[in-house]
């Protein structure tokens, strides 16, 4: 696994929205989807909204593999499903970061979307 050099995990994590974009099965890119991104530890990790059946997220499923930009960074990532163990702690990260949107925050953090959280991963 590779790991994120601090300057871009502290642009990424910290920005208030991320633009994903997933690669096709071609190689091109998807356009991007706009979404919350939450820092847990040294992981970067997002989540859909709809679950597994969110269209962005079947979209990362096809090569596991896209672009992410935030805070000033374009990163090339891989797309891993998270560990369940990494749940708690981010849904306590959502919670920290997007609380002030209380009738938002709480889509992110039902079983559905705790199901499609993806890990972000430098590539």
């Amino acid at each position: 696994m590779k790991t994120w050099n601090g300057s871009d995990l502290e642009q990424i994590g910290g920005a208030e929205e991320l633009a994903l974009r997933s690669e096709r099965g071609d190689g091109s890119l998807r356009d991007p989807v706009t979404m919350w991104v939450v820092r847990a530890g040294d992981q970067l990790y997002v989540r859909s909204v709809k679950g597994t059946d969110g269209p962005w997220y079947r979209g990362t499923r096809s090569r596991h593999q896209g672009r992410v930009e935030a805070g000033g960074v374009r990163q090339e990532v891989a797309f891993r499903e998270a560990d369940p163990g990494v749940y708690t702690r981010v849904d306590a990260a959502y919670r920290d970061k997007y609380g002030r949107y209380p009738d938002i925050v709480q889509h992110v953090l039902t079983d559905r979307a705790r199901a499609s959280t993806l890990r972000l991963e430098p590539r």
